[in-house]
């Protein structure tokens, strides 16, 4: 036994479970909430706007995983080679991927990495990124799923000797005082979380996350005809799954710059329907145009119109990390 699991109390040794280090562990993901004053049994930890990351450590073999699954380390090699300095035991750790901008985590940053899948482009790329880790599920033979995230975070704080590129996650005990110093500083918003819950391999109401900017997932079922100069499309068209339907929810026409029209101008000619994919827009206006509901974009927007559009919406980047039919309107 690890020797910091070897130092946990009778009770919390209970709680582990020993097993193989399994391939794959579903990550947990947070519930969307309006921020509110929480005291007690919760811990507050910034919302990083970037990509999820879980991290397999065995011996010298780093493996990084994003939330479905695709491995990520021709993208960040860098992280990589951080990791492999750790050369004691086995863990599986999960995290954030960000790219900063004037000090603050930015999506659209971290765009010019996510697109990379080459060790040497990305290593050329000129953008350095960090690995924010926040949880510790599994250490040297042992699920630690059951133990209390107190415990989890100790311990993660306690394996592995932070240095950049790879940072730990602080977290604080003033919740409201925290969403409104994030919101100030411009950053995303923060993710409340019980501090005595177990980890849920699944999205729970233990983790809420408070936004300070309307931001989320939408799926591309669309796009326009460009206008004047513009090369590529004029606005791509949004919307989100409800009960399996697949909503329109409006277009975005502004936040692309002349690579990301053409790039995705270049996955767009791949997927032309004939019919429509959303199920209360059966039909196409002029100059419009279908295609397979199967990319999935990040937004920010001013707020959600009376009938269910985006008002003044703006793209931030396409998203590879999250299945499309997983995207759902987060603030109802």
């Amino acid at each position: 036994m690890h020797p910091l699991l070897a130092a946990l109390t009778e009770e919390q040794q209970k709680k582990l479970v020993a097993r193989e280090p399994p391939p794959w562990m579903e990550p947990m993901l947070a519930t969307f909430a309006s921020p509110r004053s929480m005291t007690g049994d919760w811990i507050f930890e910034q919302k990083f706007d970037g990509e999820r990351c879980l991290v397999f450590l065995n011996r010298y073999r780093v493996r990084l995983l994003s939330r479905n699954r695709k491995v990520l380390n021709e993208t960040y090699p860098d992280l990589v080679e951080a990791l492999e300095e750790i050369t004691e035991g086995q863990f599986i750790a999960d995290g954030e991927i960000v790219a900063f901008e004037a000090d603050i985590p930015r999506f659209s940053r971290l765009q010019e990495r996510m697109q990379i899948h080459d060790r040497e482009k990305a290593w050329q790329s000129g953008v350095p990124v960090y690995l924010y880790l926040f949880d510790l599920m599994y250490l040297d033979g042992f699920d630690l799923s059951a133990l209390p995230l107190r415990t989890r975070k100790t311990l993660l704080a306690s394996l592995i000797p932070f240095r950049d590129p790879v940072r730990y996650t602080e977290h604080r005990e003033d919740g409201l005082a925290y969403y409104r110093e994030a919101c100030t500083r411009g950053f995303e918003g923060i993710i409340a979380k019980r501090a005595s819950g177990r980890y849920l391999h699944r999205r729970s109401s233990d983790w809420l996350k408070f936004k300070c900017l309307n931001q989320q997932e939408f799926v591309i079922g669309g796009y326009t005809d460009p206008g004047g100069g513009r090369p590529g499309f004029g606005a791509l068209l949004l919307g989100y799954y409800q009960d399996s339907r697949l909503l329109y929810a409006g277009r975005v026409g502004s936040g692309f710059d002349y690579r990301t029209l053409r790039e995705i101008s270049a996955h767009l000619a791949t997927r032309k329907l004939k019919t429509s994919p959303f199920a209360d827009k059966p039909g196409a206006e002029k100059g419009e145009h279908f295609v397979t509901p199967d990319l999935v974009c990040e937004i920010v927007f001013a707020e959600w119109t009376p009938d269910g559009k985006l008002r003044h919406p703006r793209y931030l980047g396409l998203r590879d990390d999250k299945p499309a039919r997983d995207v759902v309107r987060e603030n109802q």
